[in-house]
């Protein structure tokens, strides 16, 4: 399994260089208080981190209230008094 993974994870890399290199040319982004001159491949790289970090928070925080609401005192039945 550990030689199949880091052949994957290689060969990522390798097309991730690929793709760098062929998008070499610089992209200015205006952000309205601040300018950016970026690769597009950085840009790239960094949408795509940024997407995965905005993903996994939202999935997490999702999967929390769910267990928060399961928890909750609502949806639990009242005790019997005897």
């Amino acid at each position: 399994m550990r030689p199949l993974f880091l052949l994957i994870v290689l060969v990522f890399v390798a097309l991730g260089i690929v793709l760098g290199a062929l998008n070499a040319d610089l992209v200015t982004y205006d952000l309205a208080f601040t300018r950016l001159t970026l690769p597009k491949g950085a840009a790239w790289l960094a949408a795509l981190l940024i997407g995965w970090l905005l993903g996994g928070i939202t999935a997490w925080w999702g999967m929390r209230w769910r267990a928060a609401s399961r928890r909750s005192p609502e949806s639990k039945p009242a005790p019997k008094h005897s």
